[in-house]
């Protein structure tokens, strides 16, 4: 199933202003769709395409990159005829599909750039990309684009809800609450997207099986397979602090602060022993990180903390098939306890998972806020998102909380809007209620994220 992705105006960006000077370099998670989307551009924007799936290229194609890299008329001759595809001057696209199986064919990339003849985009999972460029030369001829999962509104689209989603937007623009029953509507795809997830398997199995979520977590417990296993071929010097921390997040973020708490992981534990591990599940977009940042006043990402870290699942749908086993969910409680919202547990780290995932495929870099009072010996202010306007010159903040019920006090975001009051353009409350405004202080639903 080939589903609406917003990653495509993206490849058409790079088609009309590269005009074959770069290669493009796709990375994302394992089965989020690359290779799916590209071929259904190539389909769609040139008048041939050859697709080398480099899990299964025959002897003839790798034999094609060793003997004929500088007899180009030769090389594409021959995978003209391999794959019986007539190719044409400046309108033909070769792809290099799980390109990290065969690395000769990235390192490529440069003479066939040079040549001009044709485009060329290049895909993989980037756990393994990172791994397979150790004995290579990784061309500058090349652009990355980074895919996520699907997020909210490719969802939304999937299901066909792009008129209510148009709706959506105009009501924040406008800073006026859905009508009643509409909200409801968009309350009950937002869940069902907590659920099912971004990922193009789960999605499809969901819509294709009667909108099941049990056929949608089949998906995702593969995937999560999948996951485990590129853990287990990663360097052993830090192979069980990955995995640990992967087996661990769902308890993170079950809890109030959901940060990462090293001496449960570890009694002598800190982030020193575990920065690469970070590294690793952020550079694989298996998770989304997110630091805090100690001085708002100035720049988030100048005054990160790293010592201090949440970190959320790449994509939520995941994050479900992660924390609950198959009896939790086989009988379908759960999944009626969150579409009514009367989950008693854990439903504040679902929010929160999606809020971050949205926010990461919206463009943003997630940092938080907490302050701690000395005289009282806890935290007085914690903000679980803080976006900015990018400015050097006249820094704007946007304070973000997300609250799971509908009973709630904002008692964190005041105090944080009245001390950085001059630097605070909008503070947003993320609750299950109807959009309301009161001031510098913004209420709106999770289905409006798609709009921060």
């Amino acid at each position: 199933m080939v589903y609406k992705r917003k990653i495509y105006d993206k490849l058409l960006d790079w088609k009309h202003k590269s005009n074959g000077s770069k290669a493009l370099v796709i990375e994302g998670a394992r089965r989020i769709g690359k290779s799916t989307i590209v071929e259904e551009f190539a389909k769609r924007e040139y008048q041939s395409y050859i697709l080398i799936d480099f899990n299964d290229a025959s002897q003839t194609v790798t034999d094609c990159f060793e003997r004929y890299l500088g007899d180009l008329d030769t090389f594409f001759m021959i995978l003209s005829a391999e794959y019986g595809v007539r190719l044409h001057s400046r309108n033909s696209l070769i792809i290099f599909d799980e390109v990290q199986r065969y690395p000769k064919a990235r390192q490529s990339v440069k003479r066939l750039v040079k040549d001009g003849r044709y485009d060329y985009i290049e895909t993989g999972s980037l756990i393994s990309l990172r791994e397979s460029v150790k004995d290579i030369t990784i061309p500058s001829e090349e652009r990355i684009l980074r895919m996520n999962p699907m997020d909210f509104e490719e969802f939304a689209w999937a299901l066909g809800e792009e008129s209510l989603l148009n709706y959506v937007k105009q009501c924040f623009e406008r800073q006026e609450p859905l009508e009643g029953g509409l909200h409801h509507h968009a309350m009950m795809l937002f869940k069902q997207f907590m659920l099912v997830g971004g990922m193009p398997q789960s999605v499809s199995a969901y819509l294709q099986n009667d909108k099941s979520f049990i056929a949608a977590d089949v998906e995702k417990r593969d995937i999560l397979s999948l996951y485990r296993n590129d853990m287990m071929r990663i360097g052993a010097k830090y192979r069980s602090k990955v995995i640990s921390i992967f087996d661990q997040l769902p308890a993170f973020l079950s809890q109030h602060e959901k940060r990462v708490v090293f001496s449960k992981v570890d009694g002598g534990g800190y982030f020193g022993l575990y920065a690469d591990t970070f590294f690793w599940l952020a550079d694989s977009m298996v998770a989304n990180e997110c630091f805090n940042c100690a001085d708002p006043n100035i720049g988030l990402s100048m005054n990160e903390d790293r010592t201090l870290i949440k970190c959320y699942m790449g994509d939520t749908g995941l994050l479900v098939s992660h924390a609950f086993d198959e009896t939790e969910l086989a009988d379908s409680t759960l999944y009626r306890q969150i579409l009514n919202g009367r989950l008693s547990i854990n439903e504040g780290m679902l929010y929160e998972n999606a809020i971050a995932q949205q926010l990461v495929a919206n463009g943003h870099r997630l940092f938080f806020y907490n302050h701690y009072n000395e005289q009282l010996h806890r935290n007085d202010m914690e903000i679980d998102f803080l976006l900015s306007n990018q400015s050097k010159t006249n820094m704007k903040l946007f304070p973000i909380e997300v609250k799971s019920s509908g009973n709630y006090r904002a008692t964190s975001l005041e105090r944080f809007v009245d001390k950085y009051h001059e630097r605070v353009a909008m503070a947003y409350i993320i609750h299950p209620k109807s959009l309301m405004k009161k001031e510098k202080l913004l209420a709106i639903p999770p289905y409006m994220t798609i709009c921060l």
